[in-house]
């Protein structure tokens, strides 16, 4: 695509897209009022009371056993690492596969 090419694509579209937005007045300045929305109904005074949530201090169970790391950090590089190789190798693997079926159809 040449850049003339672009550029009459590109002016036709900018030009829609203008066209898009809405607007009541265009004579209108940005002001408060058609920019954001008043917040009149938000800081309205509540009238209602707070009420107190029974489970908000409710008390953790005690960890299990099972929730204690045993892992050291180690252990856990180790794994991460050995899941990366096996993740590799089955990778490889497919690899191989498709390149085998594919060689096998095309002498066929």
């Amino acid at each position: 695509m040449t850049l003339r090419q672009a550029l009459l694509i590109a002016a036709p579209l900018t030009l829609a897209l203008a066209g898009c937005a809405r607007s009541d007045d265009a004579s209108s300045e940005a002001e408060a009022d058609t920019v954001e929305i008043p917040a009149n109904e938000a800081l309205a005074p509540v009238d209602a009371a707070p009420v107190a949530d029974p489970n908000a201090n409710a008390a953790l169970p005690a960890p299990t056993a099972a929730a204690t790391p045993t892992e050291t950090e180690q252990e856990r590089i180790q794994a991460a690492g050995d899941s990366a190789a096996d993740t590799a190798a089955a990778a490889a693997d497919a690899m191989e596969e498709t390149a085998t079926e594919a060689n096998q159809t095309e002498g066929q």
